[in-house]
């Protein structure tokens, strides 16, 4: 028999994982993951093109969930199969633009500079996510930094993707920029890896950074919500625009250090341009500045719309 919770279906990478789990604690559900594997062959193909039948998954799972929420290109057949099989038992979610008919869910979740549209799309500013100002305050002792009456800027570090390299001499240029900015002017600093960080840059970091800063070297969610909470001022690199959107649930300056791309980045222009026009951002320049801003909690505004169709659907 369904029941009333949520069954999380992602490929397993950390930005995907913040989403879903965003959403269900947002409805208020109990969730379990399910981690989605292809067979070799359909890792390459485009969801679109592929057939809707569990032969393309790895593994069987058991769906004993009333509501399914997916992230990702992988995700998109195993919810499919899942609603075609259960119909109206089952209320189908999926974040991110899907790629295929709308149709094929009752609610689809997407930022609006993906430019996507529909009558089941609920269109967001910026990514949806896990993290609450509850649990950053919660957090907030985590981390003790000896920073005596200096300010602190929390610097946070993203990875190498299909739109940004990531190099060595990316980050010194920008390690400089930051040294030249801030600790001149006595902030003491942050640094957060996250789990697209190359190892090689976070001891890049370490060996800049660390005689008289702190530098996370591992990846660890307590301390990413603690620097957050301490901060007064946050960097987050260009390549991310969900933990950019992360820091915005903070109300506090949000710097992003830009680097050069190797691909068009016409989506990232126009979230970048929308969290301007709100106040949010402003990219890394030679002064700092202090502003304010509504602090951005799009996945309650989300789960609300969801919770109304969901009513309507006889879910809940």
């Amino acid at each position: 028999m369904l029941k009333l919770k949520a069954l999380l279906l992602t490929q397993g990478m950390h930005g995907m994982i913040s989403q879903v789990e965003g959403l269900s604690k947002a409805l208020g559900l109990k969730f379990k993951h399910e981690n989605i594997r292809l067979k070799s062959f359909w890792n390459l193909i485009p969801p679109k093109f592929t057939p809707i039948f569990g032969g393309v998954l790895k593994q069987n799972f058991v769906c004993d969930s009333k509501v399914i929420i997916s992230c990702g290109r992988k995700s998109v057949i195993p919810s499919i199969l899942l609603k075609k099989r259960f119909k109206k038992n089952v209320f189908n979610i999926h974040i991110q633009d899907p790629k295929v008919d709308l149709k094929n869910f009752d609610a689809v979740i997407c930022p609006e500079h993906d430019n996507l549209y529909g009558e089941n799309v609920i269109r967001t500013k910026g990514a949806i996510h896990y993290l609450t100002n509850d649990e950053i305050n919660k957090n907030i002792n985590y981390l003790k930094p000896n920073q005596g009456e200096k300010k602190i800027v929390t610097f946070i570090l993203g990875g190498p993707n299909k739109y940004y390299s990531f190099s060595e001499n990316q980050m010194q240029q920008i390690f400089a920029k930051v040294k030249n900015m801030f600790i001149s002017s006595k902030y003491k600093l942050i640094i957060i890896p996250s789990y697209r960080t190359p190892d090689n840059i976070i001891k890049l970091a370490y060996n800049y950074f660390n005689e008289e800063h702190l530098v996370i070297k591992e990846r660890n969610k307590q301390a990413y919500l603690s620097s957050l909470g301490l901060a007064n001022i946050i960097i987050v690199t260009c390549d991310s625009t969900s933990m950019i959107s992360e820091a915005a649930i903070t109300g506090k300056p949000v710097y992003v250090a830009q680097m050069r791309n190797k691909r068009s980045i016409h989506r990232f222009k126009n979230f970048y341009k929308l969290f301007k026009d709100l106040g949010i951002i402003r990219n890394l320049d030679d002064k700092i500045e202090n502003w304010t801003y509504v602090k951005l909690d799009e996945v309650k505004r989300a789960a609300s719309i969801v919770e109304d169709r969901m009513k309507k659907n006889g879910i809940i």
